[in-house]
């Protein structure tokens, strides 16, 4: 890890981490599952660079922004709810299929959780794929909360995902750190008032992740671990 990483907020007793893109490569899985949909339309096939653009905002981003370069506007928005529906049956056939898991991340969840500090997976994804994937790779056990884009009536960048989760882990948003690889991650973080990381892998929509305002880049969860830990022997 370079520079410490100065935290404006007191004591951080919660960490609040997304799935796709933070702690799990799916974006095969999204590509597969999108174009076992799109086969169902005669559609052109979308590939992994072009799926890794919509990444983060959900499932109903995800299949608007797949249909709009293939249907005029009218035919894509007929097709909408069809399309949505088939994709969630073809995603739930492949979840984990096509996926890894990110450097580092299982011993950072260990080494967060070991140093007292409570873990929520707060995601876009549906709740139903987000545990069955932290399931299948072994660290649902890390997580006393998990939120998934249905999960609550807003999705991230709006607050209220990040507010729930405090709310159920019994810490206050400013004693809480939101860790993620995209804008919207850090946007939600920021707007419930707590402290915000971010990983320099994963999608952000396509941009670069310098441009995500934060209060710094981590390379990993387990570098996010360390800030944590060398924020927590200050206060």
């Amino acid at each position: 890890m370079s520079a410490p990483i100065a935290f404006a907020s007191p004591r951080i007793e919660a960490a609040l981490i997304d799935l796709d893109g933070t702690m799990v490569d799916t974006a095969d899985d999204f590509a597969a599952g999108l174009n076992g949909m799109l086969a169902q339309f005669d559609a052109e096939e979308t590939t992994r660079e072009e799926v890794m653009g919509y990444v983060g905002k959900g499932s109903e981003h995800l299949i608007r922004s797949v249909l709009a370069p293939r249907f005029p506007a009218d035919d894509a928005q007929s097709r909408f709810e069809e399309a949505l529906a088939l994709y969630q049956d073809e995603y739930a056939k492949i979840n984990g299929q096509h996926t890894r898991l990110y450097p580092e991340v299982e011993a950072g969840l260990a080494a967060l959780r070991d140093a007292g500090v409570k873990l929520a997976c707060v995601t876009n994804k549906p709740h139903r794929f987000a545990v069955e994937l932290l399931d299948q790779y072994g660290l649902a056990r890390y997580f006393e909360v998990v939120l998934g884009g249905d999960s609550t009536p807003r999705k991230k960048p709006d607050p209220l995902p990040m507010l729930t989760a405090c709310a159920q882990l019994g810490v206050a948003p400013n004693a809480a750190v939101a860790i993620g690889d995209s804008e919207n991650d850090a946007i939600a973080g920021r707007a419930a008032g707590m402290a915000t990381l971010t990983v320099p892998y994963g999608y952000n929509h396509g941009q670069p992740v310098q441009k995500i305002q934060s209060d710094g880049i981590v390379a990993t969860l387990l570098d996010a671990a360390k800030a944590v830990a060398a924020h927590n022997l200050l206060t």
